[in-house]
């Protein structure tokens, strides 16, 4: 039979030694402050860490003044707030249409014009800034400031372009791709000096006229092509006067050469005609004498012809005398 020894002091349960509860208490203490620093460490680190997304610029301000503009993608630092603050500026493409707006152009008529601008926030720090004061970064209101820009700017561009140069059906008349750089270079312009925006695109979304310009553009058309038409006549006239006067200069020139070689023809005939007649004379005087007699009586008398001549005159001597006896009555034979 074994015996065991017993302590009397454990005996009582109540009695028995506990342990130290100060050691635990300093352990449990000392984690928890751990973990509350490094809590209050990761916030810190959190609230004093930026980052910049592509297409978004960052602008730091320190009590509520800009310091610094973050336009780098990637990961930056700053005193936690409210020391230091940031304001994201979104740096994408943006559109705004100007709605139809009622311009005049150079020729004095109106038209209907729809334009529309394709904007950003420039990726520069002065631009932002400038941005962020003028329209406090909100782009409705950015939106809202170019359409005033764009009635005036649309205004004055108009002005300086004919309607044929807006819509023609010669496409080389056509001028549109000057009229958009011109109105993007005149609205970029004032956009980046007051708002800090830039303007990538402006162009023209719709092109109409009024019904009084529509008439009116009608009522010229056809007085140009009135014009034109008149201006054709005119030109066929010339044309026409100019052919007949030269026809009939030629025409007299060719009757005058006609009449030039008619009379040398005709001279050569009384020369060749004068030089038979000489040559039938000499062969027989008096026979020649009775052929010119009744040559002159076939012209002179005609059958309603009367005529009381002395027949012993001539020609008609001739019909008393008789052929053989002509030649005798002018030596004075019987």
């Amino acid at each position: 039979m074994s015996v065991a020894a017993v302590n009397p002091e454990a005996e009582n349960p109540e009695e028995a030694p506990m342990p130290s509860r100060q050691g635990n208490d300093g352990r449990t203490g000392w984690v928890r402050w751990s973990m509350t620093a490094l809590v209050l460490l990761l916030a810190a680190l959190a609230a004093s860490l930026v980052v910049v997304s592509p297409g978004t610029g960052v602008v730091v301000t320190r009590l509520g003044r800009p310091v610094r503009v973050l336009l780098t993608p990637g990961g930056a630092l700053k005193w936690p707030a409210p020391v230091e603050n940031t304001v994201d500026v979104d740096l994408r493409l943006r559109t705004t249409s100007s709605g139809l707006q009622d311009v005049g152009t150079k020729d004095g008529l109106r038209v209907l014009v729809q334009a529309f601008v394709v904007w950003r926030v420039p990726a520069d720090p002065e631009g932002v800034q400038l941005y962020l004061r003028a329209v406090q970064n909100q782009p409705d209101v950015a939106a809202a400031q170019l359409r005033s820009l764009m009635a005036s700017s649309l205004e004055i561009t108009a002005s300086s372009f004919d309607l044929a140069n807006l819509v023609n059906t010669d496409p080389k008349k056509v001028r549109l791709d000057e009229f958009e750089a011109l109105l993007r270079d005149r609205i970029d312009a004032q956009a980046r000096r007051v708002y800090g925006v830039e303007i990538q695109q402006a162009g023209i979304e719709r092109l109409t006229l009024s019904s009084e310009a529509l008439q009116a553009t009608i009522e010229r058309m056809k007085a140009e092509r009135d014009t034109a038409a008149a201006q054709r006549s005119a030109e066929g006239q010339r044309e026409a006067a100019q052919i007949t006067s030269e026809a009939e200069r030629d025409a007299r020139i060719q009757l005058a050469q006609a009449k030039a070689e008619a009379a040398g023809i005709e001279a050569e005939a009384q020369v060749k005609s004068a030089a038979i007649y000489q040559q039938a004379y000499n062969t027989d005087p008096a026979l020649y004498t009775t052929l010119r007699s009744f040559d002159t009586l076939d012209a002179v008398v005609n059958p309603n012809t009367r005529l009381v001549l002395r027949t012993d005159a001539a020609p008609f001597r001739i019909l008393v005398d008789g052929p053989g006896n002509e030649g005798a009555a002018k030596k004075g034979k019987p």
